[in-house]
């Protein structure tokens, strides 16, 4: 815990950015569920104590699954695999995109309870937002029409958001910040990637031969996984309210 807080306060400015970021992605999806909430005319609270409940039971399930990573064999070592994203996707769908975000958000809290930051809280900020790429734009899709066409209609194009997204937002933002953060030059994080694939020579063509792949790879898996149990979940899930 002493080694989390030296962390942060010594970067405290990019976790202020970091809460800018979560501040701002509620708020679409707060947006999202009032108008959805205003068209079908329901009087369903956004956040009840029920929906908090299962938000803290989804987040510590998510949680857990962060802990798990597998490195993939076209990317660096930093970047890895996990399907923290599965138990967000299914409590979105379950009670809409602010619960989802919530979720995401509490799910970095735990992780970083557990097991604190190795990238000064860089691949904590890529977990949440790319996360929230991919969860966000599926949710409000299948909350304006819950049927399974919309389900895999938003998960389709949650995938496609969480690969381009993801893939722009290392380019730009991500990897220049973990270069600076860490006082090492980007030429070195591009190194790691050429020695994996010789096609790796600038930062577009590494993200877009490590990061483009892995972030495919983690939509598609979690939304073939999210279609083939939700409805079957659901049915539990509903039997609580």
């Amino acid at each position: 815990m002493n080694g989390l807080m030296d962390t942060v306060k010594e970067n405290v400015v990019f976790l202020l950015e970091f809460l800018a970021v979560v501040v701002v992605i509620f708020l679409i999806a707060y947006i999202a569920e009032k108008i959805a909430a205003k068209r079908s005319e329901s009087k369903e609270r956004i956040l009840s104590t029920r929906k908090v409940a299962m938000i803290g039971m989804f987040s510590a399930i998510s949680a857990i699954l962060m802990l798990f990573e597998f490195p993939m064999p076209f990317a660096p070592g930093f970047y890895k695999l996990d399907f923290s994203e599965l138990p967000v996707l299914i409590g979105t769908f379950a009670f809409g995109p602010v619960a989802g975000v919530m979720i995401e958000f509490c799910k970095i809290v735990l992780k970083l309870l557990f097991k604190s930051t190795s990238t000064a809280f860089v691949g904590e900020l890529a977990n949440f937002t790319v996360g929230c790429s991919f969860i966000v734009p599926a949710s409000i899709i299948y909350l304006f029409r819950k049927n399974k066409k919309n389900a895999i209609i938003g998960c389709v194009v949650g995938t496609i958001c969480l690969t381009l997204f993801g893939t722009a937002f290392n380019a730009i933002y991500l990897l220049p910040k973990f270069a600076e953060l860490y006082g090492m030059p980007l030429d070195a994080l591009i190194a790691m990637g050429t020695e994996i694939n010789a096609s790796i020579t600038d930062i577009t063509s590494f993200v877009c031969f490590s990061v483009a792949p892995l972030n495919l790879i983690k939509g598609t898996s979690v939304s073939v996984i999210t279609l083939l149990v939700y409805k079957r979940l659901s049915l539990v899930l509903k039997k609580t309210h």
